[in-house]
């Protein structure tokens, strides 16, 4: 795998540094209540800037956001909405944490099947997945 310092195989440049964008939004992230602190960071097709995002909790709990749509929101005020050509996301966790059902959804909608989803934590990226691997069917796909 990957070190903070030895680059793991086949992992794009491009990759390593929304990595390290991620674990740095991570540090921002705002989970009084759980204490699962995320980060995320997504790279839009045909745009060079790295959107960034952590999560925020709320007492309210449903007014809760996750690091993955804090990234596209991000993404979406800065350049408008896009497709994701990757994302990266990040916890503080040994096996992968994979996007929760409402993430994975509002992710369906700036991803295509073949999107890569890198899951990581501060030391390394532990696993990719093709986003249709997370979710195989979405709202959309219903109806294609």
């Amino acid at each position: 795998m990957m070190s903070k310092t030895k680059k793991m195989e086949n992992i794009p440049d491009t990759v390593l540094k929304a990595w390290k964008q991620a674990l740095q939004a991570q540090k921002n992230s705002y989970a009084p209540y759980s204490k699962f602190y995320v980060g995320a960071a997504l790279k839009w097709n045909k745009v060079d800037k790295i959107f960034a995002g952590c999560n925020y909790e709320n007492a309210s709990f449903g007014a809760t956001i996750c690091a993955e749509r804090s990234a596209i929101a991000h993404g979406i005020s800065l350049k408008g909405a896009k497709k994701i050509e990757f994302m990266v996301i990040v916890a503080f966790t040994e096996k992968p944490t994979v996007p929760c059902g409402l993430c994975l959804q509002v992710m369906s909608e700036f991803t295509t099947k073949q999107t890569l989803i890198y899951l990581g934590n501060e030391k390394k990226i532990l696993k990719k997945f093709h986003f249709h691997e997370l979710l195989p069917v979405n709202f959309n796909t219903l109806f294609d």
